[in-house]
């Protein structure tokens, strides 16, 4: 219960601080934008089983892989798609916290 707590609210809340703080005068489509995030995890479908609550998904699925991870901090550091690129490392950061409290 706790483990899910941190996880899902890292993925809620952590772009919500940073669309608040760093993105003021657009904090809502920052936080939408960011949110996005989650669409990475459509590469769970291709895992049998889909959802393993022992499985650590970081470099375990396609888009959680190492060179994923290094693809989305690149995408942080160009202007017109650092927004994606922060909810993606924001969604690595929940699961690794996730794989780290397994």
């Amino acid at each position: 219960m706790t483990q899910s707590l941190v996880h899902y609210g890292i993925h809620v809340f952590l772009p919500l601080i940073v669309a608040l703080i760093f993105f003021n005068s657009n904090w809502k489509t920052a936080y939408l934008i960011m949110l996005c995030g989650f669409l990475i995890d459509l590469d769970h479908l291709l895992a049998n089983p889909m959802f393993d609550s022992n499985r650590c998904s970081i470099n375990f699925h396609p888009l959680h892989s190492y060179y994923a991870v290094g693809i989305y901090i690149l995408l942080t550091f160009f202007k017109r798609i650092r927004l994606i690129g922060l909810g993606l490392v924001i969604h690595i950061i929940a699961d690794q916290v996730d794989c780290l409290m397994m």
